[in-house]
This record gives structure tokens, sequence and C-alpha cells, in this order.
């Protein structure tokens, strides 16, 4: 059985509606932005149910013909909706978004609203944890040292942005230096050519080693003395690769 892990006030107000009418043949459906977890929430609830996008008209036909009970998804995508028959049918459909309000509220006797994360910071924090413990495990990182309480997280595309900044954070923080310069192997493999390139590429060195210099330090003196470089040499390079423009 699919878990919908929520937090939410609102998201258990949907969830406790639609667990009303599991024994009801009524239709329901539930918009709200790509990546807010409609589809999972619907098979949380409604786990024997068939589920159908609704970019597979045909598929639909038949599922309607042989099944009292069906997820739809990406049901604004289906065409010829107003030729549905939902009678004795228990049809829980998801959209991102409303398309024909009069079409839609004629089809279905309950329309929920699902919000983004944005509009739910007590989700957001409950899954960060959840994709941090899920990210640890996939990738079988042990360091209990790395600070995840500030991890800038991306929630633009909802649930699916949290979720990868969340491993690219953990990713990035259990590099180790043969990682790292694998990984510039690799970028350089690919994208190395010019008449330059020595001087075009030399900033994937040099920019984070100053960057992280100068914030771990807080002084162009103290860094230019590690570095063993004239403090005039670091200033221009700083200038080159407008470090001091980011900072």
């Amino acid at each position: 059985m699919k878990h919908f892990y929520t937090r939410s006030e609102q998201i258990q107000g949907i969830i406790k509606g639609l667990n009303l009418t599991k024994t009801l043949y009524v239709s329901s459906i539930i918009i709200g932005p790509e990546h807010t977890g409609k589809k999972s929430l619907a098979q949380s609830v409604f786990p024997n149910a068939p589920m159908v996008s609704g970019e597979k008209q045909e598929e639909i036909k038949r599922a309607l013909a042989t099944s009292d009970e069906l997820i739809i998804t990406n049901f604004e995508k289906l065409k010829n909706q107003s030729e549905l028959d939902f009678t004795n049918k228990r049809i829980i459909a998801t959209a991102n978004y409303m398309g024909n309000a009069a079409l839609i509220d004629d089809l279905f006797a309950f329309i929920y609203t699902m919000p983004s994360l944005n509009q739910r910071n007590e989700d957001v924090q409950y899954l960060k944890e959840l994709y941090i413990e899920d990210a640890k495990s996939t990738l079988m990182i042990e360091n209990s040292t790395i600070d995840t309480e500030n991890i800038p997280l991306d929630l633009t595309l909802n649930n699916k942005s949290l979720k990868r900044s969340v491993y690219t954070y953990l990713i990035k923080h259990t590099m180790e230096s043969d990682d790292i310069e694998e990984i510039i192997y690799y970028y350089l493999l690919k994208h190395l050519e010019g008449n330059d390139a020595y001087r075009e590429y030399l900033g994937l060195y040099e920019k984070p080693l100053i960057k992280a210099g100068l914030e771990k330090f807080g002084s162009q003196l103290k860094l230019s003395e590690i570095l063993g470089i004239n403090r005039n040499t670091l200033r221009k390079k700083i200038h080159e690769h407008n470090i001091d423009q980011e900072l």
C-alpha cells in the first residue's frame, strides 16, 4: 500500500473527505500544481483502484467499461471529457489545473484543491527530514556530522525539486577529492575545446578555491598567505572571477 506523508491540516482534510467516499459511487477530483503529491494521495486512499493517465484515451474507455473504481491522472489532458459517464462509478481524478470549471462541476461531486509546498510549511520540514533519511540510506552515507539544518531547499517544482535539493546537498557534502577530480575530468572531457582553454577552464579550480578561502578566513591578506600568492595577485583573481560581487 502506498503511503502518503503529510502533516498539513488541509491535506488531512482532503484525505478525510476521500475516505468518507470509499464506499460510495461518487466521483472526486484533486486539483493542484505538478509534483504536489496528488497521485500518491489518491493511491494511498484507493490502493486497489486501477490508474490510467488522461493522455491514454482508449485505455480510460476500457477501464471505465470494466471497473467500478478508477484513478484518472492528468485529467486535464483527457479529450472529450463531456462524453464521459461516471454513473455508478467511483472515479478519483487528479489535474494540474481546473480547465472547464462548469464541466468539472458536473462530473465531480467533490472538488479538492491541493496547495503547493510553499503553502505547506509543516510538510516542507517533514518531507525534508524524510528525504534526508532516504538519501542517507540510498547513498549509504554514515557521516552524521553533515549540517542538514541549513540545506537550501528548492520548492519551485514542489516535491520533485525539494527531494533533488536534499540529495544534491548531501552528495556535494560527502564528496572526497577523488570524486571531485572525476567529476571535473568528465566535465572537461565533454566540453574541452578552443584556443585558450587553459585560461577559460582555470576558473573551475580557482573560483571555488578563492570563494571558500574568503568565507573560511574572512581576510584577503590571510588567504594570500594561505595560498602562497601575492595579495595583489589575489585581488586580481577576485576581480576576474567576480567573486567580490557574489560574497
